[in-house]
């Protein structure tokens, strides 16, 4: 045990003292209990761990938990996790986001964080929907789904595939959660927290409120009929022939892990003095 890591914490004490506002239902609650349980497990100090979001509903994360955290602004929480986590490589950097903030506006920079390959946990709870801003398809919504205001006939677009498209950009931890398995997911958490580089974790965590219907996902959820794979290729194949319910390890392989090279530090007068004439 290193000094990142303390032994007599449990679960609750990395709670907060502020009430989630989630709807009744929420599956990201079952999110926020996996998430201290296993800072617990692993035994981290709660001021070397940082936990970075963005907005949505997925993004308040943040305070609920009682470590470092900020709530950042659309779509950029790898990018302010990314400047995180090269000046401080030393804390544990848990980014917290959601299909909206992190698959649309947030897009580019998914695609840059996995093929930069820093060591960060990225964990998107995906339900299908913009639930903070009134139940708007989101980019992975069904091209059919005609239950918002906005959309009455449908999208018409295809689904955004998240695993697909961070294994595509060089993500080196892919693996699918349910908020409906908390032993599960406390599995899957630590390994992606544990993986030397970008770990992404997309978590199914349904929206009781705007897509109700998603209670049936506990009956379509299944293990990954294969064996997870260090082989890009084997675990293209698997996920283009999932169904998108399968959960466990979908890929995980040892890549060169992003670090900044040590430089020495200058003082403000000599920056200053640099820019004299």
């Amino acid at each position: 045990m290193d000094e990142h890591q303390i032994p007599s914490l449990i679960a609750k004490d990395y709670r907060s003292d502020i009430k989630p506002v989630w709807c009744p239902g929420c599956g990201h609650f079952a999110v926020l209990s996996a998430l201290t349980k296993t800072l617990a497990y692993l035994g981290l100090a709660q001021q070397n761990v940082a936990i970075i979001s963005g907005i949505g509903c997925s993004s308040r994360l943040p305070a609920y938990i009682a470590s470092y955290g900020f709530h950042g602004v659309h779509g950029r929480a790898l990018a302010l996790a990314s400047g995180l986590k090269a000046a401080r490589p030393d804390l544990t950097v848990i980014v917290a986001g959601g299909d909206g903030d992190g698959f649309s506006i947030g897009g580019n920079h998914f695609l840059h964080a996995c093929r930069r390959n820093m060591d960060l946990t990225y964990v998107v709870m995906d339900n299908e929907v913009y639930g903070m801003t009134k139940g708007q398809a989101s980019p992975t919504t069904q091209p059919e789904w005609d239950h918002s205001k906005l959309t009455p006939h449908g999208t018409g677009i295809r689904r955004f595939q998240p695993a697909a498209i961070a294994l595509a950009a060089g993500a080196s931890f892919i693996a699918r959660g349910f908020s409906g398995d908390p032993n599960g997911l406390v599995h899957l958490l630590t390994r992606a927290i544990e993986h030397p580089g970008f770990a992404f974790l997309q978590v199914l965590s349904p929206c009781q409120t705007f897509r109700p219907e998603q209670q049936a996902w506990k009956h379509m959820v299944h293990p990954c009929r294969l064996a997870p794979t260090h082989d890009a290729a084997r675990a293209a194949e698997l996920i283009q022939r999932d169904d998108g319910m399968a959960l466990g390890m979908l890929y995980s392989q040892t890549l060169p892990v992003f670090a900044n090279p040590p430089v020495d530090r200058v003082g403000l007068d000599q920056i200053e003095a640099e820019f004299c004439l």
